[in-house]
């Protein structure tokens, strides 16, 4: 049986394009995927280390996060679901510091992610930023697993994963790490040849991003309803005085669109027909501040409802499947390189 693995940090109050973007993409394809599969849903809580978080909140948003998978759809009595915290594996840091010892220095320092991040949080560039990559090879990698739905930006670290995986094979064992597919196949598996990309509502030629400090360009989502639906009033449009779906000329109105897709879960084009021609850009804000508001509300109830005894259940049920795979996969490579016989 196959495996799919994500993980989602959880030091950032996740948006709406999170949402729509990555979480309800995942659910989908753990649907999907229900019988062939092993789901893997971890939270990589050390890889949040890398970037300045709030300690003294970091253990409740790891839960809340936990809910957000919940609320969104996801299965967690189908037994091939499987949801962890990284901590709770010990494994993945020693296969971390293994991998590292078979990785170049010329190949990790090539990751662009480091360049960028190290950029942004130029007074606190860590070892652990630069080696990450690695560290989520060894979250890839300890699981065998295949695909791994991530964004776009984390593509390079995959083929990173990938050439270390098919390195380690060729050095000791063919058969040590199953090689995750290469980009083109993740792609197709994940769908992402169509995906829709939530924008930021004041500048609608960016993603929207949970670390942006625009309180205005995001919908978080623990921002109150009423909040959120003003959010969209005032979000950012243009002067053409027509609706049509022109993501060079008319980015704002395109992502509002866009919106509409996702959370009427109605093909785009579709959406784009009702509103072709129309020219009341406040109708079409207020329907979606409507759709919006009223997606938070019932969002929010549901994480509500969801106690952290559940959440815990859910984590000492998935953390028992994790250690005992990680361990296994551990044991094996440890033999593979000489460390026990």
């Amino acid at each position: 049986m196959q495996t799919i693995l994500t993980g989602v940090r959880a030091n950032e109050e996740p948006t709406l394009g999170n949402f729509l973007g990555a979480y309800t993409p995942m659910v989908n394809l753990a649907h999907e995927h229900a019988t062939d599969s092993q789901i893997n849903m971890f939270v990589p809580d050390l890889h949040s280390f890398t970037t300045p978080i709030d300690h003294g909140k970091f253990y409740d948003q790891i839960i809340k996060g936990i809910k957000y998978y919940i609320a969104a759809g996801l299965d967690i009595n189908n037994p091939n679901v499987h949801i962890y915290r990284q901590s709770r594996v010990p494994a993945h840091c020693e296969l971390c510091w293994i991998l590292d010892c078979f990785t170049p220095f010329g190949e990790a320092s090539r990751m662009t992610q480091f360049k960028e991040k190290s950029s942004e949080h130029s007074d606190n560039v860590t070892v652990g930023l630069f080696n990450y990559p690695i560290l989520m090879a060894a979250d890839i990698l300890l699981y065998d697993a295949k695909y791994i739905p991530l964004g776009e930006d984390q593509f390079q670290h995959l083929e990173l994963a990938r050439n270390i995986a098919i390195r380690m094979n060729n050095k000791f064992n063919n058969e040590l790490f199953t090689v995750p597919a290469p980009e083109k196949e993740q792609v197709k598996f994940m769908h992402l040849e169509n995906a829709l990309r939530i924008r930021s509502l004041t500048d609608p030629t960016k993603k929207m991003s949970k670390s942006s400090t625009v309180e205005k360009s995001k919908i978080s989502l623990s921002d109150e309803p009423k909040v959120a639906a003003k959010k969209i009033m005032s979000a950012t449009t243009d002067s053409e005085g027509v609706i049509r779906f022109d993501m060079i000329n008319q980015p704002g109105i395109s992502n509002l669109l866009q919106i509409e897709s996702l959370l009427a879960n109605r093909d785009l084009q579709d959406v784009i027909a009702d509103w072709a021609g129309q020219t009341s850009y406040g109708d079409l804000k207020r329907k979606e501040a409507d759709s919006v508001e009223h997606f938070l509300a019932d969002f929010q109830a549901k994480v509500t409802n969801i106690t952290d005894a559940e959440v815990e259940q859910v984590l000492a049920s998935g953390e028992k499947y994790a250690n005992d795979v990680a361990n296994a996969k551990l044991a094996k490579v440890q033999h593979a390189i000489g460390l026990s016989k």
